[in-house]
């Protein structure tokens, strides 16, 4: 196997590696919260956008209550308690998280719930939470910190539904061939905290939430399905969602009454555009997936890459994306290539499941990348990395896949099949036989997925070897 390791193979391999934590490390809420955030030891300073430093919001705030949720809950409340001074905190903090990014912080109740599943522990955790915001008076500030599972991991389902029938008609809409945001206007109907719901709750009080972005495109009501944002959605859309899916009559007794109680005008709609709950209300995007993909572009010129965005939105099925990149990174070694050159993207695919084997979009478009280049016999030196900025690929330990013009040898050595893995939606075995699987641990982030493809020119191994 001595040819795996030719020499060119390992630096681009390295590159692809650190071009990718570049993107992960613009994520770091941490130090995003840093930025955004300011004091003269008395009063906060707030930034409004990242690009126009001058759009600031500043108040006399007596008290500033501090609560944080999703992902990356730890490392925004970590950085805020550090900055906020102490006689302006309201109590101690609250941050719920996953269990994986669960770190103990000072002055911090910290909670762990169960995602992408919601379980009772973030249920208690919610109410925890609705009951802080509930205390927060006029000339205070609630301070919110949203990051990706915030949907998840602080469910408070609205009426008398329970948690159980909240998850069974989220399992009917999943089932259902349902799309994001159908069941984003379900759920918003189905909760206290949801389209809008968590800024009602803060009235008398201000609101200013730091958001990181894990859905394409930033739409801020779809981020943990848009607690501070207003939502131009109906109760009528929602039961509308179930009859067009052919369900209405599969959905839970108590969802039904909840939503026709709604739609008769008897329980209150989510909060529209122009209310006046939102009068006192200001956001801060502080991180996304548009952010990391540049970070990626700079740091593959750094390493002295000619660079190109390839897709700044990446979907579709997983597979059909790689095999669709592999031609046209086909296409671009015909026409000749005399300088390294680095083709980016960042997006989330999808990944329709016919196997029973196991694995994650970002694995699947790996190993579905190598078997289309073979395929196609791309000739040059390649490396191609795709990687969750969360560091987890589906429900696996790993947070994607890198591979090479030698990974399919290096499967086939190892007696394993990569066609017959992929057609079993099995990449996680696949990569794993060729040491092509990535590993970064949990980030405590996550802005979705980037991609890196680096492409050396004919000579370059001969010239580097």
């Amino acid at each position: 196997m001595s040819h795996s390791t030719r020499p060119i193979t390992l630096p681009s391999r390295k590159d692809a590696l650190n071009i990718f934590l570049a993107g992960v490390a613009a994520a770091d809420p941490y130090q995003a919260v840093k930025s955004c955030l300011f004091t003269d030891g008395q009063q906060l300073e707030i930034l409004l956008n990242l690009d126009d430093k001058a759009q600031k919001r500043t108040g006399q705030w007596l008290k500033v209550h501090l609560i944080a949720f999703g992902k990356a809950a730890c490392a925004m409340a970590k950085a805020a308690r550090e900055i906020i001074p102490a006689h302006l905190l309201a109590d101690f903090g609250i941050a719920v998280t996953n269990h994986e990014n669960l770190t103990a912080l000072n002055g911090i109740e910290v909670i762990g719930a169960s995602h992408p599943l919601p379980d009772t522990a973030g249920l208690e955790a919610a109410l925890k939470c609705a009951e802080r915001i509930r205390r927060a008076q006029k000339n205070e500030l609630v301070l919110l910190l949203v990051s990706g599972g915030g949907s998840a991991l602080i469910p408070c389902p609205a009426g008398s539904i329970t948690l159980q029938e909240k998850i069974a008609t989220t399992d009917l809409l999943l089932a259902s061939g349902a799309t994001i945001n159908e069941i984003n206007c379900v759920r918003k109907h189905l909760s206290q905290f949801k389209g809008g719901g968590l800024a009602r709750l803060t009235v008398p009080a201000d609101l200013h939430a730091f958001i990181l972005s894990d859905v394409l495109g930033d739409d801020l009501s779809a981020i943990a399905s848009g607690p501070t944002v207003p939502d131009p959605s109906t109760y009528g859309d929602a039961i509308a969602v179930f009859t067009t899916r052919g369900i209405w009559n599969k959905v839970p007794a108590s969802v039904q009454q909840h939503l026709e109680l709604g739609k008769l005008g008897k329980t209150p709609e989510t909060p529209k555009p122009g209310d006046n709950v939102f009068k006192n209300t200001t956001h801060t995007l502080i991180g996304s997936n548009a952010i990391s993909v540049n970070a990626t572009l700079k740091a593959a010129q750094d390493l002295g890459y000619e660079t190109q965005l390839y897709d700044a939105h990446l979907c579709g099925e997983a597979r059909n994306v790689a095999e669709k990149w592999a031609r046209y990174a086909k296409q671009l070694i015909d026409s000749g290539i005399d300088k390294p050159l680095a083709l980016l993207a960042g997006g989330e695919t999808t990944v329709t499941l016919t196997g029973n084997g196991c694995g994650g979009r970002n694995q699947e478009m790996a190993l579905a990348f190598a078997i289309a280049a073979q395929q196609l016999g791309l000739a040059n030196d390649w490396t191609f990395l795709s990687g969750g900025t969360d560091g987890r690929d589906g429900p696996t330990d790993a947070a994607g896949g890198i591979v090479d013009q030698d990974s399919i040898n290096r499967m086939l050595q190892s007696g394993i099949d990569p066609v017959a893995m992929l057609d079993n939606n099995d990449s996680y075995t696949a990569l794993k036989s060729s040491q092509d699987l990535l590993n970064t641990g949990a980030t405590g982030t996550n802005v979705a997925d980037l991609q890196v493809l680096l492409i050396h020119p004919k000579s370059y191994s001969n010239t580097h070897s």
